[in-house]
């Protein structure tokens, strides 16, 4: 394929001299304890356990509220949302209903599951967009990893494929958005790469792993290195948004678009970096990524302003001094700051992973810290009661403040990472 072709010779170029590693087999849930053997708290395994059985009641009562061409997204005023299978969020629910099958073997979750599957595999050639990471090895990678069908992995190097495309060896990223303007409205942002951006480096490495074509990798691991240098600050904070010049490769500006000021710490954002540069570690094994994720942590769960049960703020920085929101923001719209569950769920899920790469003292702590989202997560003040919440689990998600979308509700990716952090911590000690 002549892209193909154009991207090999323009890697060639940017990854003389970098020490590309080898990389492992596709990650089980019980692969984080590559280096020291975690072991959970009793107590809490029971809570989890609960919390799994609690999630399949409640998704069994979220399919029977969808249409056969409804992906369900949040719930909001009372009214169910849901979006198309084009949508960035399609992946997130049919990957839970999978992971709720592998759980309870409940084949009507495992029905509704290959239901959208079925509905989603043209998105196999969607060059439109980066999120085809979220949006097919959430969803088909679950299927592959529990089912091992050919057809599902034909469909992931399908898409790892399309992905691809969106990468320039000029700058050395996967381009984020075709364009997008900047949050005071004043410029065009023509090359922007988001944090978030760095989830879907894992269908490239499957694809690597699966043909043993290293092309995809190497993008993977440019686009990382990438990141980590332009994207994370010195105290291992990061910004969401940095735009490039496509000629030069140089960066033009580091901003946001769902934080609160271009300089301050989204919380998803930092969850996003502490769950990617985890899994490029695990696919690479070079240390690089490994301290970033670390810092990236740490960060996390140093920081003053994360409150006591560990679910955080939507941003860290909000109201404070030094930190200039770009943005109409008034502080009376909202009672108290919103949280954002989606931002814990994901660190939890990484956490669980990164624990069992490092020393015991530190993997103590971040097992600990995990431990700790957990069953804030699973209390009443966040997982919902079946029938509730629209058939979500989890409340007090917050997508775009900025925007006011999605602000204090439940969003399907905040279940769709609660779910992944119970079907780890259940893998602990096996």
């Amino acid at each position: 394929m002549n892209f193909e072709h154009d991207i090999k010779n323009g890697l060639k170029k940017i990854l003389l001299g970098s020490s590309l590693l080898f990389w492992g087999v596709m990650p089980s849930l019980v692969d984080a304890q590559e280096q020291n053997r975690l072991q959970p708290d009793p107590g809490l395994q029971a809570v989890v356990t609960e919390s799994l059985q609690a999630s399949v009641r409640q998704y069994a009562y979220l399919k029977q509220r969808l249409q056969p061409d409804q992906w369900p997204r949040t719930f909001e005023n009372g009214k169910l949302q849901t979006a198309t299978p084009y949508a960035w969020t399609s992946g997130f629910y049919p990957g839970g209903l999978l992971y709720l099958y592998e759980f309870s073997h409940d084949n009507s979750l495992l029905k509704e599951a290959k239901a959208k599957l079925e509905k989603m595999e043209p998105l196999k050639t969607v060059t439109a967009n980066h999120d085809l990471g979220f949006m097919m090895y959430c969803s088909f990678g679950n299927a592959y990893r529990l089912f091992g069908d050919p057809a599902d992995k034909a469909i992931l190097v399908r898409s790892a494929q399309s992905l691809a495309r969106r990468f320039d060896p000029r700058v050395g990223c996967i381009q984020s958005w075709d364009q997008v303007k900047s949050l005071d409205g004043k410029r065009i942002l023509k090359f922007p790469v988001i944090i978030d951006n760095m989830m879907n480096l894992e269908l490239l490495f499957f694809a690597s792993k699966a043909t043993g074509e290293s092309f995809y990798k190497d993008i993977a691991v440019k686009h990382a290195e990438m990141t980590m240098k332009n994207h994370v600050r010195p105290d291992f904070s990061c910004y969401h948004v940095v735009d490039y010049d496509v000629e030069t490769g140089a960066v033009k500006s580091r901003e946001t678009q769902q934080g609160f000021s271009d300089n301050s710490a989204w919380s998803r954002g930092q969850a996003w970096g502490i769950y990617g540069f985890t899994m490029v570690y695990r696919e690479t094994k070079d240390p690089r990524f490994l301290q970033t994720a670390k810092g990236m942590t740490d960060f996390f769960l140093s920081h003053p302003n994360l409150p006591e049960d560990k679910i955080p703020y939507w941003d860290f920085n909000v109201g404070q001094k030094g930190f200039d929101p770009p943005w109409n923001y008034d502080p009376s719209k909202y009672k108290t700051v919103p949280r954002d569950a989606s931002a814990a769920a994901i660190t939890a899920a990484a956490l669980l992973e990164l624990a069992g790469y490092v020393d015991p003292g530190t993997g103590g702590r971040y097992l600990h810290a995990a431990e700790w989202m957990l069953r804030s997560l699973s209390s009443p003040a966040y997982r919902a009661a079946t029938g509730e919440n629209g058939g979500f689990i989890l409340k007090h998600a917050s997508g775009g403040v900025p925007g006011n979308v999605e602000v204090d509700v439940p969003l399907i990716y905040a279940d769709y990472y609660y779910i992944e952090a119970l079907m780890r911590y259940r893998a602990l000690g096996k």
